[in-house]
């Protein structure tokens, strides 16, 4: 990292491609500018959760201290970082209110105010509470007032009901959410309470959900502009809550509480004799609903195109309903020639049992275009488990933590390997049709840290779509030995790349060599946009982080 006083340089980015990147790509060149703020000792057991705000005085950050044992309590720090991305200030959030510890919910920021949110179980009455208190914008002290804004029943201390938001496309509506206690197999219960832009209630209300609680899960939950509330749901027909390989026993819904929650609706979605193996929503500026995710030929896990729809919120109207496979090429880019070879002749034959799909993507964003039309994000995304037995005994990992569940009866340890992969992004057309698709070659596996620095960051430019990631350097550098070789990235060395998306879908991946940042390893999941042609990134190295500003 930089620890110098001097103005960090522009850093031009170099373009040395491997087969493995420009099978189908544009070659251009790229420039970006990195400049990194100063360097500093992160606070023991703590770390950035999120950024929360950025505007013209600077960058505000969420940090979060956790528990390590029952002799420390968790606490909650905002920081604020200048332009330049110096830290200016870091001020603990008081969770203790007349001596009573309270827990930490979320900090968040509405029409210029911050907000801490927290919540107290009252074991006497058997209730959760959930306060508000407002933030200052200079001092970053929560006020001493503290407004009660909801509160549920809860049966016990281990089950006290978790409160959960979410803030409308246009952040003039906040939603708050959590699950009412209930009898097995009966109909879930939530409690949906809608704030407006001053925090002020505009009307909660308290819904039964349609379906028994092993007939339907809840997957998403959305405020709009005018403070309606919608729930998206799937409903299973056997009552086993889980998807059956080769078997349409589960459909998506829609549950919409509109009027104040005085008006319920219910869209029930399908296209037709397609398996609809993942689907997100969002609400258009014309009140209907904007619909797309991926589906299969084969049954519930694998993906063999996409599906676009929008529907009517007042006829129930599907309409603009399009379906495109994923072109052969698209499916198959990548994959070893055999592979390719074998596909191909299923293809041909038409086995569909042998033809190929795509596996484990999950949809990370649907993005609503100016003219009407979207685009669908998603990334391949699965963990999976290594059992061995531990010759040594111990099952302590570096630095004397427990790295991995340990059983000292049979003594076997399980490793989690997280996999983030390949990005697909789909652009689609206001009539629904499939304008173009486009894949970015990623492989990231990582052990035992949940994908720490896994993943992708994402900014929308005039010029297209641009993904940041951790690369591992030696795809770049090529060897005479192995030309064809990949290698994957697991947290050693690594090397900030950025993959292009084009207006017209081409892909183009550069490398950022990156020599004043001193070894740092940026973590994409906190790293996000802040400007037109700006990202915020945030690295770390060792016991030491920065925040720094990348513009393209």
């Amino acid at each position: 990292m930089n620890k110098s006083k001097f103005p960090t340089p522009i850093i031009y980015v170099c373009l040395f491609l491997l087969p493995f990147f420009t099978n189908a790509q544009e070659q251009k060149t790229l420039t970006a500018k990195i400049n990194w703020g100063k360097e500093y000792v992160e606070p023991p057991n703590t770390r950035v959760s999120k950024i929360i705000e950025v505007n013209g005085k600077g960058v505000y950050v969420l940090r979060e201290k956790y528990s390590n044992g029952l002799q420390t309590r968790p606490k909650v720090y905002l920081e604020h970082f200048d332009r330049e991305m110096n830290l200016k200030k870091s001020v603990e959030q008081e969770l203790k209110y007349k001596n009573k510890q309270r827990d930490f919910e979320d900090l968040v920021m509405l029409n210029g105010q911050f907000y801490l949110l927290t919540t107290y179980f009252n074991e006497a009455k058997k209730r959760t509470f959930l306060f508000k208190q407002k933030i200052g914008s200079r001092s970053l002290t929560p006020s001493k007032t503290m407004d009660m804004i909801a509160d549920s029943e809860a049966r016990n201390s281990e089950n006290e009901g978790e409160f959960d938001l979410h803030i409308s496309r246009d952040s003039s509506h906040l939603l708050i959410y959590n699950e009412l206690p209930y009898n097995k197999r009966e109909p879930e219960r939530f409690a949906l309470r809608v704030f407006d832009k001053q925090f002020e209630e505009v009307w909660n209300k308290n819904i039964v959900l349609p379906y028994a609680d092993n007939q339907m899960t809840v997957e998403e939950y959305r405020v709009d502009n005018q403070g309606n509330v919608y729930l998206l749901g799937v409903i299973y027909q056997d009552g086993a809550k889980r998807r059956r390989q080769g078997s349409a026993n589960y459909q998506y819904v829609i549950l919409a509480y509109t009027n104040g929650g005085e008006d319920f609706t219910e869209y029930k979605l399908d296209i037709g004799d397609k398996f609809i193996t993942d689907l997100t929503f969002r609400v258009g500026d014309d009140g209907n609903l904007v619909c797309t995710g991926f589906y299969s030929e084969k049954g519930n896990y694998s993906i063999k195109g996409t599906y676009f729809f929008r529907l009517n919120a007042q006829t129930k109207e599907l309409y603009n309903k399009n379906l495109k496979a994923f072109d052969f090429d698209f499916l198959t880019s990548y994959m070893r020639p055999k592979d390719v070879e074998k596909a191909r002749k299923a293809e041909r034959s038409g086995d569909e049992k042998r033809q190929v799909e795509l596996y484990n993507f999950s949809l990370d964003d649907l993005i609503l275009r100016s003219d009407g039309g979207a685009v669908l994000v998603a990334e391949q995304f699965f963990v999976y488990e290594d059992r061995n037995y531990d010759n040594f005994g111990a099952g302590i990992g570096v630095g004397g933590f427990n790295r991995f569940p340990y059983n000292n009866n049979d003594r076997f340890r399980t490793d989690y390997y997280y996999n983030y992969n390949d990005i697909i992004v789909v652009n689609i057309r206001p009539n629904g049709e499939i304008e173009w698709t486009a894949r970015i070659p990623k492989l990231q596996e990582t052990v035992n840290d949940g994908g720490y620095y896994s993943s992708y960051a994402m900014s929308i430019l005039p010029t297209g779509l641009y993904f940041l990631y951790n690369e591992d350097g030696r795809n770049f550098e090529g060897n005479p030995k192995k030309p064809n070789r990949v290698y994957n990235f697991d947290g050693r060395n690594s090397v900030m790349t950025v993959a292009q998306i084009g207006r017209s879908g081409d892909v183009t991946i550069f490398p950022i060599f990156d020599t004043n940042g001193g070894g740092a390893i940026i973590r994409p999941k906190i790293s996000q946009q802040i400007g037109k042609k700006e990202m915020a990134i945030y690295g770390e190295r060792g016991k030491y982080f920065q925040f720094g500003s990348l513009k393209f």
